[in-house]
């Protein structure tokens, strides 16, 4: 049996990692990209409590679409910066493993009877969406 001395087995080590690294992609990419999807709420009465509680009530019920991963339902910080919008009555916001399940959310039966039961609430809806990185 032939007995290998450590410098040439490391030496072996370090010239089949660098062969393997070399083989390898220079940037590892994941293969899906998480989603966001972040929606605010203007409602038609924003004073109105009972219209507030209703949609969030409603959203509620949203987040039993399986392909959400987290949801969050909130209201305007008390944050006041020139930089912050706090005109909108209720935000929703969604992540998702990747686009695609954004996309099932989308046409998803709970999200469609969601617009049709609640949409006489809101005037207005702004959607922001974006991936990873």
């Amino acid at each position: 049996m032939k007995t290998i001395k450590r410098r040439s087995f490391l030496a072996n080590v370090a010239i089949t990692s660098a062969l393997v690294t070399v083989a390898l992609p220079s940037e590892a990419k994941p293969k899906d990209k998480k989603f966001v999807h972040h929606v605010y709420f203007w409602l038609k009465n924003p004073s109105n409590e009972a219209d507030r509680t209703k949609l969030i009530e409603g959203l509620t019920t949203l987040s039993k679409v399986p392909t959400i991963r987290f949801h969050h339902i909130g209201l305007p910080a008390s944050t006041n910066r020139s930089v912050i919008d706090r005109s909108y009555s209720v935000s929703w916001m969604l992540f998702f493993d990747n686009l695609q399940e954004e996309e099932v959310y989308q046409t998803h039966p709970i999200h469609l009877k969601f617009i049709a039961d609640y949409s006489h609430l809101w005037e207005r809806v702004v959607v922001y969406d974006s991936e990873q990185v």
